[in-house]
């Protein structure tokens, strides 16, 4: 029997100018979704939302990210007509404000973060009725998705008006939480707890953070569903290439990196091994290209890794690509040997990772987090102990000195996200999942 397309409102925070594993993902996935032939609505959150895809938000603004700072900070626009404060959610005043400097320390935001779970009940509960209202009048929904608990707030006035089921991928709440000082910490912890009791089903990308979320949050095992990480790999094909003028001229052998720039993602481990690799004879052609988004904060954190590589006498052997448009990624990535990007912190996607087995090349990353499971799943890479760079240094050294087993991983990586990682199965393995709760 064919069953009836969804209509589905899905909701992504942007990432103020940045791309961001999130928004790439949940623009993928609603890509997706339509092509399968349901009603998909993508809803920025805070700031328009960047993608190196086609952008698939329509929908107005919400929670503009101007509007809520002055509702929380300042009590006169917590009251403000809607005519008035209209302006203050223009895409182009958000965007330009969300790339002023900004502080790293998430305890700036912690106040703020506290109201917005709080949602009805927070300095941004006008902010959640216009939302509610325009779901329940222009949008009609069968079912609700959020990008993460963190935007989800509004989850409990969503489901007293619209009567509707309320899905939330977890991925990355705990790291921004983490972050955030006692006891404001596990106030806002205690709040999604609460929250997270009016969710119907949470979804997650590896089972490695099924458990850590059901833990983290005290969320029954049984209300929590994998839908395995996937790309849209339609372009990745190693064979093919686009356009390589932003790059030098490929001589050697290359290491790759893809991601932001920031702590989080390793780059100085990666530096210190490549520094290391560099002293060998035998990798004398070897040059470190990277590529990602960098921000005014972790600028400093880059120019360290440049320091270093100054210091070592490396820095002709560096390269940094900045921000990539996809077919840019596509040609960066194909001119690789190798790739990595070793998270110390444990990630719960790694989207990057796909990215470069779909285009062939053979990955390393740390054994914790989502990689083990990934790589088990789709193959292409080896893994090696997590924050040890001479560990890192050694697998890279392996296989660089191993064509032959860096053309088996490539062919394996390829092979295995065309046959398990692509858009269509997490589009498909999603809709699964909606349809369960529905009926449910």
């Amino acid at each position: 029997m064919c069953q009836q397309p969804l209509k589905i409102v899905s909701l992504t925070p942007g990432a103020g100018g940045s791309i961001c594993g999130s928004c790439l993902n949940d623009n993928m996935l609603a890509a997706a979704m339509q092509r399968e032939g349901h009603d998909v609505v993508l809803v920025p959150l805070y700031t328009p939302i960047t993608t190196d895809e086609e952008n698939m938000s329509s929908a107005p603004l919400f929670f503009g990210g101007v509007n809520v700072y002055l509702q929380q900070h300042l009590g006169l626009f917590r009251h403000l007509p809607r005519f008035l404060d209209r302006p203050l959610d223009s895409p182009r005043l958000v965007s330009s404000l969300a790339k002023l400097p900004a502080s790293k320390d998430a305890n700036h935001l912690a106040a703020l973060t506290l109201s917005m779970v709080r949602g009805e009940h927070g300095h941004q509960r006008k902010e959640v009725r216009r939302l509610v209202d325009w779901m329940r009048h222009e949008t009609h929904p069968d079912i609700i998705h959020f990008s993460n608990l963190l935007i989800a707030g509004s989850v409990r006035e969503i489901k007293r008006m619209l009567s509707v089921p309320v899905i939330v991928t977890l991925q990355g709440d705990d790291v921004f939480l983490d972050s955030i000082s006692e006891p404001a910490r596990s106030e806002i912890l205690g709040e999604m707890r609460q929250l997270a009791l009016d969710v119907d089903r949470f979804i997650v990308h590896s089972q490695f953070y099924a458990e850590k979320m059901a833990h983290y949050f005290n969320i029954p095992p049984e209300r929590i569903t994998q839908v395995p990480l996937g790309i849209d790999a339609t372009d990745y094909l190693p064979s093919e290439s686009h356009c390589e003028t932003k790059f030098p001229s490929p001589t050697g052998r290359r290491i790759g990196y893809l991601a932001r720039i920031c702590p989080t993602k390793g780059l100085h481990l990666l530096t210190d091994a490549f520094i290391e690799l560099k002293k060998q004879e035998s990798f004398d052609d070897l040059a470190l290209w990277v590529a990602g988004d960098l921000s005014n904060a972790d600028r400093p954190y880059f120019l360290e890794q440049k320091k270093k590589l100054d210091a070592a006498e490396c820095s002709e052997n560096f390269f940094y690509a900045g921000r990539l448009s996809r077919r840019e990624k596509i040609d960066f990535l194909g001119q690789l040997d190798l790739f990595s990007v070793p998270a110390p912190y444990h990630e719960p996607k790694g989207r990057y990772v796909l990215e470069a087995l779909a285009r062939g090349i053979p990955v390393v990353q740390p054994a914790h987090g989502a990689f083990p499971e990934l790589l088990a799943r789709i193959g292409g890479g080896q893994l090696f102990p997590p924050g040890d760079s001479r560990a890192l240094t050694t697998a890279l050294a392996d296989l660089l000195r191993d064509p032959g087993k860096r053309a088996q991983l490539a062919a394996e990586g390829s092979e295995g996200v065309r046959a398990g990682a692509c858009a269509e199965h997490s589009a498909r393995a999603t809709i699964d999942t909606y349809r369960q709760v529905i009926e449910s």
